[in-house]
């Protein structure tokens, strides 16, 4: 993932050549991950239970309901700003999948 700096904090827990898993975390209300798009197909599974805001351009912005461990899905070239929507810390786990499909 190509990013701005947001003030979420990510902590790289696996990083190999087939997948990296960051965990996201959100302390403040408002921390944000940073504008970035996705060079890989991702899974992200939220480790709460609530919303994150999704900033996607041009003054569109969606909230995205999440739930403790159940994962999503989304394709590469997704591009956005994740922002913290809760008056809670909160925080969720990305899996990259860097391996290309022959």
């Amino acid at each position: 993932m190509c990013s701005s700096t947001g003030s979420a904090k990510p902590t790289v827990l696996i990083e190999n050549d087939r997948v990296k898993v960051t965990e996201w975390r959100f302390k403040q209300r408002g921390d944000n991950t940073g504008w970035h798009r996705h060079a890989y197909d991702y899974i992200v599974v939220p480790l709460f239970d609530g919303a994150l805001e999704i900033n996607l351009g041009n003054g569109q912005t969606v909230e995205a309901a999440m739930q403790n461990g159940v994962p999503y899905f989304k394709e590469i070239g997704v591009e956005h700003d994740v922002i913290k929507a809760n008056n809670f810390e909160c925080a969720f786990v990305e899996i990259e999948l860097l391996e290309t499909q022959a």
